[in-house]
């Protein structure tokens, strides 16, 4: 149950900085990503690891967030072709 309300509070937290970010008029150049697809590219990993265990320490969605954004290492196929 825990790991299920973890990951609507991902989803809350990442839906609401992907619509401050398309406000701001944020893309990612490298890549023409919207903001919407690079969250959306950003949950899916996070929801991932939250599946596999990663973040059962953490208590809240926010939480895993803020580590997420000082150490996308954390996640296991982020950034890897």
């Amino acid at each position: 149950m825990k790991r299920e309300e973890l990951i609507a509070q991902v989803k809350e937290e990442y839906a609401n900085i992907a619509s401050a970010a398309s406000q701001q008029h944020f893309h990612k150049t490298t890549t023409e990503i919207t903001p919407e697809g690079y969250y959306e590219n950003l949950l899916n990993a996070v929801i991932t690891e939250i599946g596999n265990g990663t973040f059962d320490t953490c208590h809240s969605g926010s939480e895993i967030v803020n580590k997420v954004a000082a150490d996308k290492s954390i996640l296991s196929h982020w950034g890897r072709s």
